[in-house]
């Protein structure tokens, strides 16, 4: 990797990753002084394992949903094309340690749930292709790495 690339995680080394893990991958400013902060909420190690499609597709509901319970800052939380985590992008809000707390909540909160929000063909374009279940596995298994999440590289 010689040349810099115009997207950020395409100039990290996902070779050194230590999944899982939560990285500020950028931060952005506006004309008008509103800054856009990007983290990389990682829940596989790269190349080794992935989140099977029904069980992001609903932890991604679930995330999208409940994190706005726990902050008005949230402004997307996106899945990752290779299914190994996600971003979450916060607008003026550069505090690490409470986003790891507003995103512990919002685990936590996972666990608890009943439905996949927005699960049905109205709100959802692939509305059969959803676990809740596997989105709870998911949930535990992060929040199982809780006191890791801060260390990025191995």
């Amino acid at each position: 990797m010689s040349e810099k690339m115009n997207v950020e995680s395409f100039n990290l080394d996902h070779t050194k990753v230590k999944a899982p893990y939560v990285r500020l991958a950028g931060v952005k400013k506006g004309m008008h002084g509103d800054e856009i902060y990007k983290y990389d909420v990682r829940f596989k190690q790269p190349n080794k394992a992935h989140m099977e499609m029904p069980a992001l597709h609903s932890l991604e509901h679930l995330m999208a949903e409940l994190s706005r319970n726990h902050s008005d800052k949230v402004v997307d939380i996106s899945p990752m094309g290779c299914q190994t985590g996600f971003y979450v992008s916060m607008i003026n809000h550069d505090d690490y340690e409470d986003f790891l707390h507003i995103l512990e909540a919002t685990l936590k909160d996972v666990l608890i749930q009943d439905e996949v929000p927005a699960c049905n063909e109205m709100q959802c374009g692939f509305a059969a292709s959803h676990s809740l279940e596997g989105a709870k596995e998911l949930a535990r298994e992060f929040l199982a790495e809780r006191a890791n999440w801060s260390q990025v590289f191995a």
